[in-house]
């Protein structure tokens, strides 16, 4: 879940099945129900499935998924994005492993450096912004953590393929959604 719409479309569901959510948040749902009845488990996976959504039991894909989310809501809806961010001390607080555990584990599930998706996020928040049109290049790089707009205008243009201001005029390279990126 990357957000709040997937939340409710989430919540949503359990209700559906009659289960009480403790807690819901982006990847991560906490039930009252210590059991569930036969069936369950299917009926809500078909439920998710058919909204895009599937549940993850394996330990190490929810861990994955706990540092995605971390991503996402640190890159796309944390004020605290205005500043320059130590990922590995970061993820090591938030998530209580050690960042080369965690680095380890996601390049070799996802195929890509936990770096690599960060600079993936952040360009897509760099996207939003563009479209947006209200900040400069600088106040963007400074928003999302850049040392300067050179930096990233250089990592936008390798991902993209583009420059900045390429992507802005002519808006060839729509946004993907966080969970695609």
């Amino acid at each position: 879940m990357v957000c709040n719409r997937c939340i409710s479309v989430v919540s949503a569901q359990l209700d559906t099945l009659g289960l009480h959510p403790l807690h819901i948040s982006l990847g991560e749902v906490i039930l009252q129900e210590e059991t569930l009845e036969p069936g369950t488990e299917e009926k809500l996976d078909s439920l998710l499935h058919a909204h895009g959504f599937e549940r993850i039991d394996d330990r190490k894909a929810r861990l994955i998924e706990r540092v995605k989310n971390t991503v996402i809501r640190q890159v796309h809806h944390s004020e605290d994005s205005e500043r320059k961010i130590n990922w590995s001390e970061l993820l090591h607080r938030e998530l209580n492993y050690e960042y080369n555990y965690l680095s380890g584990l996601f390049s070799s599930v996802e195929g890509i450096t936990i770096e690599q998706y960060i600079i993936r996020q952040k360009t897509e928040r760099v996207k939003e912004l563009l479209i947006y049109d209200e900040l400069t290049l600088s106040e963007i790089a400074w928003k999302t953590g850049y040392s300067s707009a050179a930096h990233l205008s250089s990592q936008f243009k390798k991902v993209t393929g583009l420059t900045p201001s390429e992507f802005k005029k002519n808006h060839r390279e729509q946004r993907k959604p966080l969970d695609q990126v």
